[in-house]
Protein backbone atom coordinates (compact mmCIF):
# COMPACT_ATOMS: atom_id res chain seq x y z
CA UNK A 1 0.00 0.00 0.00
CA UNK A 2 1.15 3.50 -0.77
CA UNK A 3 0.36 7.12 0.07
CA UNK A 4 0.36 9.80 -2.63
CA UNK A 5 0.58 13.39 -1.42
CA UNK A 6 -0.31 15.97 -4.04
CA UNK A 7 1.85 19.04 -3.45
CA UNK A 8 2.42 20.47 -6.93
CA UNK A 9 0.08 23.46 -6.72
CA UNK A 10 1.33 27.04 -6.90
CA UNK A 11 -1.18 28.50 -4.39
CA UNK A 12 -1.60 31.71 -6.40
CA UNK A 13 -4.45 32.82 -4.15
CA UNK A 14 -1.93 33.15 -1.34
CA UNK A 15 0.64 35.28 -3.16
CA UNK A 16 3.03 36.80 -2.23
CA UNK A 17 3.37 34.36 0.69
CA UNK A 18 3.61 31.33 -1.58
CA UNK A 19 5.21 32.87 -4.68
CA UNK A 20 8.61 31.44 -3.81
CA UNK A 21 7.73 28.86 -1.17
CA UNK A 22 5.33 25.88 -1.26
CA UNK A 23 2.11 26.07 0.70
CA UNK A 24 2.38 22.56 2.24
CA UNK A 25 5.67 23.54 3.87
CA UNK A 26 4.45 26.79 5.42
CA UNK A 27 5.02 27.02 9.15
CA UNK A 28 2.05 26.00 11.30
CA UNK A 29 2.69 25.87 15.03
CA UNK A 30 6.45 25.70 14.55
CA UNK A 31 6.34 22.86 11.99
CA UNK A 32 5.77 22.51 8.24
CA UNK A 33 2.07 21.96 7.63
CA UNK A 34 2.83 18.72 5.77
CA UNK A 35 4.39 17.22 8.90
CA UNK A 36 0.96 16.93 10.50
CA UNK A 37 -0.25 14.79 7.61
CA UNK A 38 2.89 12.65 7.80
CA UNK A 39 2.18 12.12 11.50
CA UNK A 40 -1.25 10.72 10.62
CA UNK A 41 -0.12 8.33 7.92
CA UNK A 42 3.38 7.16 8.86
CA UNK A 43 2.09 4.61 11.36
CA UNK A 44 -0.57 3.03 9.16
CA UNK A 45 -0.34 -0.74 8.81
CA UNK A 46 1.03 -2.17 5.53
CA UNK A 47 1.99 1.26 4.22
CA UNK A 48 5.23 0.73 2.30
CA UNK A 49 5.91 4.02 0.53
CA UNK A 50 5.01 7.71 0.64
CA UNK A 51 5.19 9.59 -2.66
CA UNK A 52 5.21 13.38 -2.69
CA UNK A 53 4.50 14.97 -6.07
CA UNK A 54 5.62 18.57 -6.46
CA UNK A 55 6.59 20.92 -9.29
CA UNK A 56 9.92 22.11 -10.65
CA UNK A 57 9.75 25.47 -8.84
CA UNK A 58 9.48 23.90 -5.38
CA UNK A 59 11.25 20.59 -5.97
CA UNK A 60 14.37 21.52 -4.00
CA UNK A 61 12.28 22.81 -1.09
CA UNK A 62 10.66 19.39 -0.81
CA UNK A 63 13.97 17.60 -1.24
CA UNK A 64 15.33 19.59 1.72
CA UNK A 65 12.22 18.79 3.74
CA UNK A 66 12.52 15.11 2.77
CA UNK A 67 16.12 14.93 3.92
CA UNK A 68 15.00 16.05 7.38
CA UNK A 69 12.02 13.66 7.51
CA UNK A 70 13.61 10.61 5.89
CA UNK A 71 15.11 9.02 9.00
CA UNK A 72 11.87 9.46 10.95
CA UNK A 73 9.87 7.81 8.17
CA UNK A 74 12.28 5.03 7.20
CA UNK A 75 12.61 3.83 10.79
CA UNK A 76 8.94 2.83 10.45
CA UNK A 77 9.79 0.71 7.42
CA UNK A 78 8.39 3.23 4.94
CA UNK A 79 10.30 4.70 2.00
CA UNK A 80 9.91 8.39 1.08
CA UNK A 81 10.06 9.57 -2.53
CA UNK A 82 9.79 13.11 -3.91
CA UNK A 83 8.80 13.48 -7.58
CA UNK A 84 9.14 16.56 -9.78
CA UNK A 85 6.37 16.89 -12.39
CA UNK A 86 8.57 19.25 -14.43
CA UNK A 87 6.23 22.26 -14.32
CA UNK A 88 7.67 25.65 -13.42
CA UNK A 89 4.79 28.08 -14.01
CA UNK A 90 1.17 28.07 -12.76
CA UNK A 91 -0.30 28.39 -16.25
CA UNK A 92 1.33 25.07 -17.25
CA UNK A 93 0.28 23.09 -14.18
CA UNK A 94 -0.92 19.51 -14.60
CA UNK A 95 -3.54 19.88 -11.88
CA UNK A 96 -4.10 17.49 -9.00
CA UNK A 97 -5.52 14.68 -11.17
CA UNK A 98 -2.80 15.20 -13.75
CA UNK A 99 -0.19 14.83 -11.02
CA UNK A 100 -1.90 11.70 -9.74
CA UNK A 101 -1.74 10.25 -13.26
CA UNK A 102 1.87 11.40 -13.60
CA UNK A 103 2.83 9.48 -10.47
CA UNK A 104 0.82 6.35 -11.29
CA UNK A 105 2.58 6.13 -14.66
CA UNK A 106 5.92 5.92 -12.84
CA UNK A 107 5.31 3.39 -10.09
CA UNK A 108 4.43 -0.29 -10.02
CA UNK A 109 2.50 -0.58 -6.78
CA UNK A 110 -1.16 0.07 -7.54
CA UNK A 111 -2.64 -2.32 -4.98
CA UNK A 112 -4.37 0.56 -3.22
CA UNK A 113 -3.49 4.08 -2.15
CA UNK A 114 -4.16 6.86 0.28
CA UNK A 115 -4.35 10.00 -1.87
CA UNK A 116 -4.32 13.38 -0.12
CA UNK A 117 -3.73 17.03 -0.82
CA UNK A 118 -0.73 18.40 1.05
CA UNK A 119 -2.53 21.46 2.43
CA UNK A 120 -4.94 19.76 4.87
CA UNK A 121 -4.40 18.95 8.54
CA UNK A 122 -6.64 16.21 9.91
CA UNK A 123 -7.49 16.41 13.58
CA UNK A 124 -8.66 12.83 13.87
CA UNK A 125 -6.96 9.46 13.66
CA UNK A 126 -6.93 7.77 10.27
CA UNK A 127 -6.01 4.37 11.66
CA UNK A 128 -9.46 2.79 12.24
CA UNK A 129 -10.61 3.86 8.79
CA UNK A 130 -7.44 2.60 7.15
CA UNK A 131 -7.92 -0.77 8.86
CA UNK A 132 -11.41 -0.97 7.36
CA UNK A 133 -9.99 -0.11 3.95
CA UNK A 134 -7.39 -2.87 4.28
CA UNK A 135 -10.07 -5.37 5.29
CA UNK A 136 -12.52 -4.87 2.44
CA UNK A 137 -10.46 -3.06 -0.24
CA UNK A 138 -13.30 -0.77 -1.26
CA UNK A 139 -12.77 2.90 -2.12
CA UNK A 140 -13.61 5.37 0.65
CA UNK A 141 -13.89 9.10 1.17
CA UNK A 142 -14.67 11.05 4.33
CA UNK A 143 -17.96 12.74 5.12
CA UNK A 144 -17.42 15.53 7.66
CA UNK A 145 -20.58 17.40 8.69
CA UNK A 146 -20.36 21.17 8.91
CA UNK A 147 -22.72 24.07 9.50
CA UNK A 148 -20.41 26.55 7.78
CA UNK A 149 -22.30 27.16 4.54
CA UNK A 150 -19.61 29.39 3.06
CA UNK A 151 -16.77 27.00 3.78
CA UNK A 152 -18.62 24.05 2.29
CA UNK A 153 -18.91 25.92 -1.01
CA UNK A 154 -15.11 25.76 -1.23
CA UNK A 155 -14.77 22.00 -0.85
CA UNK A 156 -16.20 18.72 -2.08
CA UNK A 157 -19.73 17.88 -0.94
CA UNK A 158 -21.24 14.40 -0.70
CA UNK A 159 -24.66 12.93 -1.13
CA UNK A 160 -24.81 9.60 0.67
CA UNK A 161 -27.23 6.66 0.57
CA UNK A 162 -28.43 4.63 3.59
CA UNK A 163 -25.68 2.05 3.04
CA UNK A 164 -23.06 4.84 3.24
CA UNK A 165 -22.38 4.51 -0.44
CA UNK A 166 -21.69 7.88 -2.07
CA UNK A 167 -24.52 8.57 -4.51
CA UNK A 168 -23.10 11.85 -5.82
CA UNK A 169 -20.07 14.08 -5.33
CA UNK A 170 -20.06 17.82 -6.03
CA UNK A 171 -16.86 19.85 -6.26
CA UNK A 172 -17.23 23.34 -4.75
CA UNK A 173 -20.97 23.65 -5.42
CA UNK A 174 -22.62 27.08 -5.38
CA UNK A 175 -25.67 25.44 -3.78
CA UNK A 176 -24.46 22.56 -1.59
CA UNK A 177 -26.97 19.67 -1.62
CA UNK A 178 -25.94 18.49 1.86
CA UNK A 179 -23.84 19.54 4.85
CA UNK A 180 -21.34 16.70 4.32
CA UNK A 181 -17.97 18.17 3.39
CA UNK A 182 -15.38 15.87 1.86
CA UNK A 183 -11.80 16.85 2.73
CA UNK A 184 -9.12 16.02 0.18
CA UNK A 185 -8.11 12.60 1.46
CA UNK A 186 -9.25 9.43 -0.24
CA UNK A 187 -8.61 5.71 0.14
CA UNK A 188 -8.66 4.35 -3.39
CA UNK A 189 -8.88 0.69 -4.39
CA UNK A 190 -6.96 -0.58 -7.47
CA UNK A 191 -10.07 -0.30 -9.65
CA UNK A 192 -10.34 3.39 -8.83
CA UNK A 193 -6.68 4.04 -9.58
CA UNK A 194 -7.06 2.35 -12.97
CA UNK A 195 -9.79 4.82 -13.93
CA UNK A 196 -7.43 7.79 -13.62
CA UNK A 197 -6.00 7.33 -17.11
CA UNK A 198 -9.45 7.13 -18.68
CA UNK A 199 -10.55 10.28 -16.90
CA UNK A 200 -7.52 12.26 -18.02
CA UNK A 201 -8.09 11.62 -21.73
CA UNK A 202 -11.61 13.04 -21.58
CA UNK A 203 -11.87 16.44 -23.30
CA UNK A 204 -13.88 17.80 -20.36
CA UNK A 205 -11.54 16.48 -17.66
CA UNK A 206 -11.01 19.09 -14.94
CA UNK A 207 -7.80 19.25 -12.97
CA UNK A 208 -9.24 19.29 -9.43
CA UNK A 209 -9.14 15.98 -7.62
CA UNK A 210 -12.78 16.34 -6.54
CA UNK A 211 -13.86 16.29 -10.19
CA UNK A 212 -12.18 12.91 -10.57
CA UNK A 213 -14.00 11.66 -7.46
CA UNK A 214 -17.28 12.85 -9.01
CA UNK A 215 -16.39 10.84 -12.14
CA UNK A 216 -15.38 7.85 -10.03
CA UNK A 217 -18.61 7.54 -8.02
CA UNK A 218 -20.56 7.26 -11.27
CA UNK A 219 -18.51 4.21 -12.29
CA UNK A 220 -17.40 2.43 -9.12
CA UNK A 221 -18.82 1.87 -5.67
CA UNK A 222 -17.36 4.47 -3.34
CA UNK A 223 -18.30 4.55 0.34
CA UNK A 224 -18.05 7.26 2.96
CA UNK A 225 -16.63 7.24 6.45
CA UNK A 226 -18.86 9.51 8.51
CA UNK A 227 -16.58 11.45 10.82
CA UNK A 228 -17.41 14.47 12.99
CA UNK A 229 -13.71 15.34 13.33
CA UNK A 230 -12.12 18.46 11.97
CA UNK A 231 -10.07 18.96 8.82
CA UNK A 232 -8.15 22.23 8.81
CA UNK A 233 -7.20 23.47 5.35
CA UNK A 234 -4.76 26.22 4.51
CA UNK A 235 -6.19 27.11 1.12
CA UNK A 236 -6.43 30.84 1.74
CA UNK A 237 -4.53 33.45 3.72
CA UNK A 238 -7.43 33.60 6.20
CA UNK A 239 -7.59 29.83 6.73
CA UNK A 240 -3.81 29.69 7.05
CA UNK A 241 -3.88 32.33 9.78
CA UNK A 242 -6.65 30.35 11.50
CA UNK A 243 -4.51 27.19 11.40
CA UNK A 244 -1.54 29.08 12.82
CA UNK A 245 -3.67 30.32 15.70
CA UNK A 246 -5.01 26.84 16.50
CA UNK A 247 -1.72 24.99 16.39
CA UNK A 248 0.35 27.85 17.73
CA UNK A 249 -1.79 27.83 20.87
CA UNK A 250 -1.57 24.03 21.17
CA UNK A 251 2.22 24.17 20.81
CA UNK A 252 2.45 26.88 23.47
CA UNK A 253 0.19 24.87 25.82
CA UNK A 254 2.38 21.76 25.43
CA UNK A 255 5.50 23.74 26.22
CA UNK A 256 3.94 25.12 29.38
CA UNK A 257 2.93 21.68 30.72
Amino acid sequence: MIAILLCAGFATRMYPLTKNFPKPLLDVGGRPALDYLIDRIAGLRDLDSIYVVTNKRFFHDFLSWGEKKDAEITERGISLHVYNDGVENPEDRLGAVGDLGFLLDRIRDKTGALVAAGDNIFRFSLEPYWEKFLDDRRSYVFAVPTDDRERIKRTGVLEMGPDKRVSAFHEKPAKPPSNLACPAIYFLAPEALELTAGYLIRPDAGDEIGLFISYLVQREKVYAFYNPGEAVDIGTIESYQHAKEIFGKETADKRSE
